[in-house]
């Protein structure tokens, strides 16, 4: 059931309130006792001297991570500093937020004990308080203790939100701001809200203010940074949009599958299928029946036969889906229902064939179903459903979005699930540490180019927060690689000039960018790139361990890395999105220009230029994006080049206005990429 716009408001104006409570509670507190200042002035540490060790070792972690945010920052010093503490009050607050919630969540719906709903009058801290028998001293000091303590239980899990270790867990807001949120969190007008699953994506949403969007927009026609150019864009997607995307793509690709025998052309309610579809066999070209609907009434053009071609069926663990602007996984999450369906229906065919991943059926890996069901939500969350995002909020609300999915997923099937050991949703961030960090690093790199290389492609990376999938990382890499390559191959040629003077001298000499003296054999290059990704996910882990700074996902402890290089470089079956629109932040601008020549003036624009590059043949694009690209002049060649010469235009809806919390006409379309 949708949150009405009633609900929504009130949910809104209560998200509003727990922000501004918690941010300045953070505030106070990473002034008063870990001498952190608005204006990016510090104390040094042995100036702390009213805190004991593990008050220090606090201030030491907020410092790091202070350093850290300062480098993806830029201006003085001083600037840098003070614009880090302000994100890290935010980040802080945010996370807070993020994990009451869930309990909120969690308790409504029976996965645990009561924690929150009743704040210290709660079932669980009741009991918690009688097993303790006052040793953690107050009320409000026991609290605080039993809310770590669920915490550090369900980081077991989903430690991408509750993370004991995360830099967001030091400051916990004092005694008043917590009893402020709680009431909020309990009130009874929000009663109904937490057994929804779109509430999350709700209040991602809210926690960024509409006034903090206009004085965003007012300050500056095109964002400036990554962080305004994910709050400008942060729109949730209702569901009915989302449904109609999905089973448009993922749905209609399963539905071709298997000719149209399947339970989704039921349970998928926006699945457009005609009566009058022909299946075509393996090898049966489309018949050339063009002619037939010249001057034909629309009513008549829709008795015509359409024409599927054949689509081999395939093993659902080889599906791969991907939101490249996935904000809270609004698009995963509907996924995650719809792939559950294909799951048990490709395990009752027993025409269904191996998984290329396994090798095997599922079941032959499954032999019974009730097997398959504890196993189908590590599955679609592990194998089968990618996101990524600009802003690193995204890592937690889907992660907890698509957590809370799978408990629901195994509490209907009455099932005990599989362990989930990781996410694919992804941070597009820049390398952490800095320059200096990285060239420690890689120093003991040999032959020297592989260093030089390393170096430069994480530099490259740097754009990575406010490009997202929009920085051809993959195409990066090979260029780099490439320009050396020939470099080395102009010097081998040089060489041979020397040993053979009669030989003709090549006409250029590509510059000298890179130390290629310590290569001597053309297989160093067949390896080059998989030993720079190799070096960078090193290099990646040792410093968010060393900096504490670590982000697990489910339940395994994992840097962000280079995943956002390995997801660029993947090729997906369907690709979900509702993409940022308008302007690219200012730091980017440039290579988008130069990148996507025919779509440079809207980002949408590029978003599906892009996406459909990250689509296999015959895979499919649903996307709600602005509607101006299919009447504005501008987007002539967006529409020629792109949408008419790459692809078939599978369903179309213009939806007008109203649909998002945006001043925009949208429209929602799916696009089937043509075989090259």
């Amino acid at each position: 059931m949708a949150l009405d716009t009633g609900t929504r408001n009130i949910l809104a104006r209560a998200v509003g309130r727990s922000r501004d409570l918690l941010v300045a509670s953070v505030e106070r507190r990473m002034q008063q006792e870990y001498g952190l200042q608005p204006d990016g002035d510090r104390l040094d540490m042995d100036q702390l001297q009213h805190l004991d060790e593990r008050g220090l070792r606090r201030a030491e972690i907020l410092r790091q991570w202070q350093d850290h945010l300062a480098t993806l920052e830029s201006g003085s010093d001083q600037n840098r500093l003070a614009l880090a503490f302000a994100r890290m009050a935010y980040e802080t607050s945010f996370t807070t937020l993020n994990r009451l919630v869930a309990l909120r969540m969690c308790e409504e719906r029976d996965y645990m004990v009561e924690c929150v709903r009743r704040g210290l009058e709660s079932e669980g801290f009741r009991l918690f308080e009688q097993l303790s028998g006052g040793a953690l001293g107050g009320r409000t000091a026991a609290y605080r203790s039993f809310l770590t303590a669920v915490f550090r239980e369900l980081a077991v899990e989903l430690g991408v939100l509750f993370d004991p270790d995360a830099p967001q867990s030091v400051v916990f807001p004092d005694e008043t701001c917590l009893q402020e949120v709680l009431a909020e969190l309990t009130s009874e007008d929000l009663s109904d809200v937490w057994d929804e699953d779109e509430t999350i994506g709700w209040v991602f949403q809210y926690f960024n203010s509409d006034d903090e969007r206009k004085a965003m927009r007012k300050a500056a026609s095109a964002p400036r940074n990554s962080r305004e150019l994910a709050v400008r864009n942060q729109f949730f997607t209702p569901r009915y949009v989302v449904e109609f995307l999905v089973d448009n793509t993922l749905g209609r690709i399963w539905y071709e599958m298997r000719q149209g025998s399947t339970r989704l052309a039921e349970e998928c309610r926006y699945l457009v299928h005609r009566p009058t579809e022909v299946f075509l066999t393996l090898g049966e070209p489309v018949p050339d029946d063009e002619a037939d609907g010249i001057d034909l009434s629309r009513e008549d053009l829709l008795q015509l036969p359409a024409y599927i071609s054949w689509r081999d069926k395939r093993d659902p663990r080889d599906f791969q889906v991907v939101d490249p602007a996935c904000g809270s996984g609004h698009f995963l999450l509907y996924a995650f229902d719809v792939l559950a369906s294909i799951y048990e229906e490709a395990w009752e065919d027993e025409s269904s064939p191996s998984s290329a991943a396994t090798g095997a059926t599922l079941r032959d890996d499954y032999p019974e179903l009730g097997a398959l069901r504890s196993a189908i939500p590590r599955l679609v969350i592990e194998r089968n459903l990618y996101g990524v995002d600009i802003d690193p909020r995204t890592a937690q609300v889907a992660a907890l979005a698509l957590w809370l999915r799978a408990q629901r997923f195994g509490r209907d099937a009455d099932v005990e699930l599989q362990p989930i050991t990781k996410t694919n949703v992804v941070c597009a961030e820049p390398m952490p540490g800095d320059a200096r960090l990285l060239t420690d690093f890689t120093h003991t790199l040999q032959p020297e180019a592989l260093r030089q290389l390393t170096v430069a492609f994480a530099d490259l990376l740097r754009p990575a927060g406010e490009l997202g999938v929009l920085l051809k990382a993959e195409e990066q890499l090979c260029r780099l690689i490439d320009t050396a390559r020939d470099q080395w191959a102009a010097a081998n040629a040089q060489k041979q000039m020397v040993l053979a003077p009669e030989l003709e001298m090549p006409s250029a000499r590509q510059p000298e960018l890179f130390d290629v003296s310590g290569i001597t054999d053309d297989q160093f290059w067949a390896t080059a790139e998989t030993r720079i990704l190799d070096g960078l996910r090193a290099y990646a882990a040792q410093v968010e361990v060393e900096s504490g700074m670590r982000r697990r996902l489910f339940s395994d402890d994992a840097g962000q890395g280079l995943a956002f290089v390995d997801l660029c470089r993947q090729r997906f079956d369907v690709v979900l999105m509702n993409p940022p629109f308008g302007e690219p932040a200012k730091g980017s601008k440039a290579y988008v220009d130069k990148t996507y020549l025919r779509t440079k003036n809207d980002l949408y624009a590029a978003f599906v230029e892009r996406g459909l590059e990250m689509l296999v043949p015959r895979g499919r694009l649903g996307a709600i994006t602005s509607r101006t690209g299919f009447f504005l002049s501008s987007f002539q060649k967006w529409r020629e080049e792109i949408l008419l010469r790459e692809t078939e235009i599978g369903v179309f809806a213009d939806l007008g206005y109203g649909v998002l919390d945006a001043n925009v006409e949208t429209a929602a379309y799916c696009l089937e990429r043509r075989v090259p």
